[in-house]
């Protein structure tokens, strides 16, 4: 009857005739909650919340019991149990007390993710950009938001990687799930493996019970792996059967774990590059890139620097009690001319100091605290770097011979025959270079 009744709610169920088969079942198996007796065959209902809380100590555990067993009933709620039911069993309340597991578990997760993202900035700024090469990236993001493909962001440290990752889950259809992001970068390569598959009780010394992992937490959701490309060859490996199969095991764990998951990676290293010289798996590489989406740096979208430079000082000034606060003429000259080396977050940095730095309502370019390009100005502020070395040899080569050109008619007072001469061409050869392209 409670198995019926379980099903005909949408609920996937197994059983157990004994307490035996219910701990190794436990043991193998994801539940989101377990419905007991207290009396059972081999063994007692209080085996099984054991059992149950060694396998996940957030499990939801119902114990049904005889009326007047109400004393058992609250020792089992003492020993872990979430609720306990009076036989015979009302399938009404039966179903009220599963629904509230399933909210427990939704909430339970959410205060994962909402811990782990207190430790980061609030209040991310809005997508903001009218650079052509952007609103092409947000486009991108737009299409790839209506399949359930995997996508590969490419671009600079500091571009907004993880912003527009967040901005396509929110626009897919799987925007109810759990937006769940780590950096690969960030954790140790011991533990990176932990964090995202989780690890059974007794896989190593300190694992006193299971520890669910991200993948896990993505389940239904979006799995973002930041700078994809530092991954050890062994965790590749174990990426790509996730990527592939949407299978995995915990550490330490026998039992093969399905999920479903939409998975965006980033890097701000070039792949391919990886892929030639064997520190990237080629075959991860194209798993990982079936969508992929370059993200232009700031410095080839100087139209949108302002904006954003003002979205950014507007709400530090909110957060700073500060209204009012504006740039000066020149200080808005300055944040147009600067290269951005750091990309947006630099831009973010810069602007909260300056907001905190400024004397008056006007923010003056000293309190910017720009540092000048070392050097002089970066070959990536001229040529643009993206794609195969072919392009940017091409791109620069381009650059140079035109400003070449230039300097020399310019040297020449434009007299082309001297200018040819200069540069080592034929006048003929000059003038095909000159000449502009139909």
């Amino acid at each position: 009857m409670l198995r019926r009744t379980l099903v005909q709610g949408g609920f996937a169920v197994d059983e157990a005739a004994d307490a035996y088969v219910a701990r190794r079942r436990l043991a193998a198996g994801r539940y989101l909650a377990v419905l007991t007796d207290l009396r059972l065959p081999g063994g007692s209902g209080f085996d099984v919340i054991e059992a149950a809380r060694e396998a996940d100590a957030d499990a939801a555990v119902i114990v049904m019991t005889a009326f007047g067993g109400v004393e058992d009933a609250v020792r089992a709620m003492k020993a872990g149990a979430l609720d306990f039911l009076t036989k015979p069993v009302d399938t009404e309340h039966l179903m009220l007390l599963v629904g509230r597991a399933i909210e427990r578990r939704r909430m339970l997760t959410e205060n994962v993710l909402l811990r782990e993202d207190a430790q980061r900035r609030h209040g991310l700024p809005r997508v903001l950009g009218d650079a052509p090469e952007f609103q092409e990236c947000l486009k991108a993001v737009q299409r790839a938001a209506a399949s359930d493909v995997n996508v590969l962001l490419t671009g600079e440290s500091g571009t907004g990687k993880e912003l527009l990752a967040r901005s396509l889950h929110q626009l897919s259809v799987r925007a109810k799930g759990a937006f769940v992001a780590i950096n690969c970068a960030a954790i140790p390569e011991q533990l990176l493996e932990n964090e995202l598959f989780g690890h059974e009780k007794g896989a190593y010394t300190g694992a006193v019970a299971r520890k669910v992992g991200k993948v896990e937490l993505a389940h239904g959701g979006t799995l973002f792996l930041d700078e994809i490309g530092e991954l050890a060859p062994a965790l590749q490996a174990k990426i790509l059967r996730l990527v592939q199969e949407r299978e995995f095991e915990r550490v330490g764990g026998l039992q093969t774990l399905a999920v479903d998951l939409r998975l965006v990676a980033a890097t701000n290293r070039d792949l391919r590059a990886a892929v030639a010289s064997r520190e990237f798996r080629e075959d991860l590489f194209f798993r990982l890139s079936v969508f992929p989406i370059e993200i232009p740096p700031l410095r080839r979208r100087r139209g949108d620097v302002l904006r954003l430079a003002e979205e950014h000082l507007e709400r530090h000034a909110r957060e700073l009690g500060r209204r009012g606060l504006r740039f000066s003429e020149a200080t808005c000259k300055a944040l147009v001319e600067h290269a951005w080396p750091g990309n947006v977050r630099e831009l973010h940095n810069c602007v909260e100091r300056a907001a905190i730095l400024a004397k008056g309502l006007e923010i003056q370019p000293a309190d910017l605290r720009l540092e000048p390009a070392a050097g002089g100005p970066r070959i990536a502020d001229v040529v643009d770097l993206s794609g195969t070395l072919a392009d940017v040899t091409r791109r620069a080569t381009a650059l140079a011979e035109a400003e070449a050109i230039r300097l020399a008619m310019a040297e020449a007072g434009g007299d082309r025959a001297a200018a040819a001469e200069r540069l080592g061409l034929s006048p003929q050869a000059l003038a095909r270079r000159l000449k502009p392209e139909s």
